[in-house]
């Protein structure tokens, strides 16, 4: 290693899940284009699993070099398993940060696979870097994320109501930054090309009916679904699926349905989507793993509405103009701009909002989750923080 290479700061970057990828893609970009910094990028956890999309394919495709990859997430989909899951990424992340020898640690969210890349680097004494913290939602996601703000000692948020609230747990104000949301990046550059330019059957195969994908604004415009289980309902995930697969057959309209992530009750979930598909009920629904992120977001910004309960509907589809029906309380507390239509999970109730929100004009573009240049940001703080990971209450 060069005297310049050496003098650079190590930045690993620990990207867990499916959705991780997009909402730190672009800080990517800008961490590996930074003079001063030098990525160590570690994938873990369901990123690198097929039955959940493998990202890390996506992330080999953009050119990122991984510098390891860390197995940890244990069969179950039950909150035991999470637990476990949690546990085990501990003991690996702490092998693979003592290999890696970084300088600092980058988590992201708040899944429970970001837990244990926070508690892994905290005890090594690794200075934590938290994206996303200081947002309120249902699901234990929102005790998970508390807790690593707590732990993590340069927090970047991406709006003003999460940056007061991180300083009103206790952090030092001068470690709090709004970036904003890197996946707003993608957003933008999507909102300025939004051209259908790919086929997504022919690309990315799935399972299920190749419909005809009629263009925006008209009476058959296709649906995007994305019902994730709910962690402290995982008993009800099952019958919370059924219904959206009744409303959204009841819709009339083709949908692009996305498999769930691994919490406790996407068995469940797995399990209604392969009940209604065996009763030959799915028709003009098709089933997708994944897709690479700008795809995602080129059939997102050209749908007619977006239904389940991803945060995708509150941050990237606010910025894209895209109508949402959003279901039960998984994003519960979550700032939301005016194309979030909330929902119950009866059928009838999706099935209203589902013909409310298609028939409306589309809500002007939001810049609440950010304004298209959160990875440089993010980057720039990273790179000028003074790095410590003691700390004590700021009041």
């Amino acid at each position: 290693m060069s005297a310049v290479n050496e003098a650079k700061r190590k930045v690993c970057v620990v990207i867990t899940a499916r959705p991780s990828y997009s909402r730190i893609k672009t800080a990517l970009d800008a961490i590996v284009a930074h003079d001063d910094l030098e990525l160590q990028l570690v994938i873990a956890g369901s990123a690198l699993l097929d039955r959940y999309g493998t990202a890390s394919q996506f992330v080999e495709a953009d050119g990122f070099e991984i510098a390891a990859r860390v197995f940890m997430v244990l069969e179950g989909e039950t909150p035991q398993s999470m637990a476990k899951s949690t546990g085990l990424g501990v003991m690996e992340l702490a092998t693979t940060f003592g290999n890696l020898q970084p300088d600092l640690v980058v988590t992201i969210a708040d899944r429970y696979e970001t837990m244990a890349t926070a508690i892994a680097a905290s005890y090594m004494s690794l200075p934590l870097v938290h994206i996303q913290g200081g947002e309120v939602t249902g699901n234990i996601d929102e005790k998970v994320r508390h807790a690593i703000t707590k732990l993590a000692d340069l927090h970047l948020v991406s709006t003003a109501k999460a940056q007061e609230r991180v300083i009103k747990m206790g952090e030092e104000p001068s470690t709090v930054h709004i970036t904003g949301c890197p996946s707003i990046d993608l957003a933008a550059a999507v909102a300025a090309a939004p051209a259908f330019d790919f086929d997504p059957f022919e690309r990315y195969g799935g399972v299920g009916e190749v419909f005809e994908i009629a263009p925006p604004g008209s009476s058959d415009g296709y649906l995007v679904v994305m019902q994730h289980p709910v962690t402290t309902e995982f008993g009800e995930s099952r019958e919370q699926t059924l219904e959206t697969l009744e409303a959204i057959e009841a819709s009339g309209r083709p949908a692009f349905w996305f498999w769930p992530n691994p919490d406790a009750g996407s068995g469940g979930v797995s399990n209604a989507i392969r009940t209604f598909r065996e009763q030959g009920r799915s028709g003009r629904m098709h089933f997708f793993k994944n897709m690479a992120p700008q795809d995602f977001l080129r059939l997102l910004v050209n749908s007619a509405c977006l239904v389940g309960n991803s945060s995708v509907g509150i941050r990237e589809c606010s910025f894209l103009s895209v109508p949402v029906v959003n279901i039960g309380t998984r994003q519960s507390g979550r700032e939301r701009g005016t194309n979030v239509l909330d929902v119950g999970y009866g059928r009838a109730e999706i099935v209203a909002g589902i013909a409310q929100q298609t028939e409306r004009i589309r809500p002007q573009s939001d810049t609440l989750y950010g304004d298209g240049v959160g990875g440089v940001k993010i980057a720039e703080r990273i790179a000028e923080a003074q790095l410590r990971s003691d700390k004590r209450l700021a009041y």
